[in-house]
């Protein structure tokens, strides 16, 4: 007989939910503004991310853990039919195309959440030391992160191959490896990297970096800074928001829609935002610290970093302290794939969260509470 414990809703992380709300809502509002089609869109993606939060958060994580390395491997499948059979755009070939549907994937989005928890797989199964992974185990984790980095970047995409990169290695430095490894690492970066900006990086990268690097910074980072400038303290009316209703601000709904936000709301909209990020992610990085089970340490913690690098390089492209890259603003800009890879994460940490006593003590072979 199955019956629900009212114990598991005890559980639940309310906190993180409180939060992702009004950033929906603020994003919803400032789309439909510039293009009420595209508010519609983003209410399916909404829809869409809703009904795979409830799918994935009631799947029985823990006890299909042995599934976790089949679906790494099956996103590197993907990542290597991109390679082979992938659909190009504006240069880069990053897309399936899905047959009969007239629709496309992108491999590189899905990823991020089964490179998360093939992470946390592979740690629970074999926890770092006192003093942190030494050099073998070290390597055997990074095969797992710089294979899908390798892959994507051949495709290319750099932007999202370093978020990659920069969550596989944070959480590891988060979990704990031996410090002479890390030592090396810095020295490695140091020498190598002219060699990398040289051979390593196309055309296209240079020139973002040469531009960011310039005196006068290029077009869209100009047009971002005036709206930014123009919002001041409490920001500009529909009617007055000159940058963005007269297109002269470029991408408003998605990669700048930050510089849109403080055009609108001005300084003090631009904090509650920051804010409400800042919260998440300590929130996040609390419910790491305070929890010993390595599944929900791996994947609250991949989550917070992911969120930081987000916000982090999308802001500071809107106001020219970074290269002007494709990084959305997490759970805010415009966008089908990046909003519902969050929300699947954050119903893979809820389903960590909620159900870990349950989930235990049914792997022990006694009686479940659902």
């Amino acid at each position: 007989m199955w019956r629900f414990d009212k114990r598991i809703l005890a559980q639940f992380d309310f906190f993180s939910i409180i939060l992702i709300i009004p950033l929906v809502f603020t994003s919803h509002w400032l789309i439909g503004e510039v293009v009420p089609a595209l508010a519609q869109k983003q209410n399916a993606y909404v829809g869409v991310a809703v009904i795979a939060f409830f799918f994935v958060f009631l799947l029985p994580i823990r006890r299909m853990s042995w599934l976790i390395p089949i679906i790494y491997w099956a996103n590197i499948g993907l990542l290597l039919a991109v390679e082979f059979f992938g659909h190009s755009r504006l240069g880069a070939q990053r897309w399936i195309d899905i047959p009969f549907i007239n629709a496309t994937i992108q491999p590189s989005e899905f990823v991020k959440p089964a490179l998360i928890l093939m992470l946390a797989y592979l740690i629970q199964r074999n926890p770092p030391p006192t003093d942190g992974y030494k050099i073998g185990e070290f390597l055997k984790i990074s095969f797992y992160i710089l294979l899908p980095f390798v892959l994507i970047v051949k495709e290319p995409d750099l932007g999202t191959a370093l978020v990659l990169l920069l969550i596989g290695y944070g959480v590891l430095f988060f979990i704990g490896v031996y410090w002479k490894i890390w030592a090396t690492i810095m020295v490695a970066i140091l020498l190598f990297s002219p060699l990398v900006y040289q051979f390593g990086l196309h055309d296209y990268q240079k020139l973002r970096i040469k531009d960011f690097l310039s005196e006068k910074p290029s077009y869209h980072v100009q047009q971002s800074i005036i709206a930014i400038g123009s919002g001041g303290l409490t920001g500009k009316s529909k009617d007055e928001a000159t940058q963005t209703q007269m297109r002269f601000l470029p991408i408003a709904t998605s990669d700048f829609i930050f510089a849109f936000l403080v055009e609108r709301s001005g300084f003090l909209g631009a904090l509650a935002i920051i804010l409400v990020y800042v919260m998440l992610i300590l929130h996040l990085l609390s419910l790491s610290i305070y929890n010993t089970d390595y599944y929900i340490k791996v994947v609250t913690v991949s989550i917070s970093f992911m969120i930081f690098i987000y916000m982090g390089v999308n802001i500071s492209m809107t106001i020219g302290y970074a290269p002007v890259v494709g990084v959305p603003l997490p759970m805010f800009s415009y966008g089908g794939s990046s909003f519902i890879n969050f929300i699947i994460l954050f119903a893979i940490m809820q389903n960590l969260i909620t159900f870990r006593y349950k989930d235990m003590y049914d792997i022990r072979g006694t009686k479940s509470f659902l």
